[in-house]
C-alpha cells in the first residue's frame, strides 16, 4: 500500500497554499495582543520604555500615598485606555477591577470618579519625559534603520476636538461656518516624527489662528545636525529651509509624490 502523503519534518500542505501574512497583519495581530494584556501586564511589557523613576509615589502632597489608584497603576490605566478601541472610563474601572482580584486587594467600584480624579492628577511634565525617554530608546533601537546614516525627521499638522468648555472655547474657538452651540472646540497641532521609528520628537498646540509654520519654528531645536528635514507644501518657505539648512539640516518639501524644494537642489 502506497502512502500518498510526504514525509517531510515542517511540511504542511494546507500551510502552502495560504498567502504569507504581510507587515500589517503582524502588527495588528501584535496590537491586538498588547490590548488585550492587564494594567499589570503592561508595566512588564513597556519596563525598557517607560523609566520607572517617574512612576513612583510623591513624597508628600497628591499622589504620595499607596493605593489602588497610584501614580504608576493610574498611568497604566490611562495608557490601556488609550490603546483600547473602545476608550472609555468604564472600561478602564473594570479593568482595575479584575487587577484587584488578582492581588486579593478590595474590589473599587464601578463609579468613574476616583479614576477620572486620579488620572487628572497625573503631572504634564512626567509624561513628557517619559515620551522623551521612549523617543530615544526608540531611536536606538532603530539606528539599523537610518538613512545612510541619517535621521529623517517629518513634520505634518492635524486638527483634534476638545471638550466643550466655556474656557475651550475661548482658547480654541471655532470657525465661522459653524453655527454657536454647535460641534466643539478644535484645536491645531504640528508635531515632528522620526520616520525611522515613528517616535513622536516634539509638538505645539495652537488654535484655528495658528499657523503651521509658525509653530514648527518653535520646534526648530528637535532637529541635529545631519538630520533630513521632510514636509509637505505647507512648509514651503525659504526662510524656514535656510535657516534649517544652517544647522545642517537639509529639507525637503513635497507636494504628493512630487517635490518642490529641496536644500540640496538650492546647493
Amino acid at each position: 500500500m502506497k502512502n500518498p502523503n510526504l514525509f517531510l519534518p515542517g511540511f504542511h500542505l494546507a500551510t502552502l497554499r495560504r498567502r504569507p501574512r504581510s507587515a500589517r497583519q503582524k502588527l495588528a495581530d501584535q496590537v491586538a495582543a498588547i490590548r488585550r494584556k492587564s494594567i499589570g501586564q503592561l508595566a512588564q511589557c513597556f519596563a525598557d520604555f517607560v523609566p520607572c523613576q517617574l512612576l513612583h509615589p510623591h513624597q508628600f502632597g497628591a499622589q504620595s500615598r499607596r493605593r489602588l489608584f497610584s501614580k504608576e497603576n493610574t498611568f497604566w490605566g490611562f495608557f490601556s485606555q488609550i490603546l483600547d478601541a473602545d476608550g472609555g472610563c468604564s472600561e478602564v474601572v473594570r479593568k482595575f477591577q479584575v487587577f484587584a482580584a488578582s492581588q486579593s486587594l478590595v474590589l473599587p467600584s464601578s463609579s468613574t470618579s476616583a479614576y477620572c480624579q486620579a488620572r487628572r492628577k497625573l503631572e504634564e511634565s512626567d509624561l513628557e519625559r517619559i515620551l522623551a525617554h521612549t523617543a530615544k530608546q526608540l531611536m536606538r533601537r532603530g539606528e539599523d534603520r537610518v538613512l545612510q546614516g541619517r535621521r529623517v525627521v517629518v513634520v505634518d499638522g492635524t486638527g483634534v476636538s476638545m471638550p466643550d468648555t466655556s474656557e475651550n472655547q475661548q482658547a480654541w474657538p471655532q470657525t465661522r461656518q459653524q453655527k454657536p452651540g454647535c460641534g466643539f472646540p478644535q484645536a491645531h497641532i504640528c508635531a515632528c516624527f522620526n520616520l525611522q521609528t515613528g517616535a513622536l520628537l516634539s509638538y505645539q498646540v495652537g488654535n484655528k489662528k495658528s499657523s503651521e509654520l509658525l509653530m514648527l519654528r518653535e520646534q526648530w531645536d528637535s532637529f541635529n545636525p545631519g538630520d533630513i528635514f521632510l514636509g509637505d507644501k505647507a512648509f514651503c518657505s525659504f526662510y524656514d529651509v535656510f535657516k534649517l539648512w544652517n544647522k545642517g539640516v537639509d529639507s525637503v518639501i513635497t507636494k504628493g509624490r512630487r517635490k518642490l524644494v529641496s536644500s540640496k537642489d538650492a546647493d
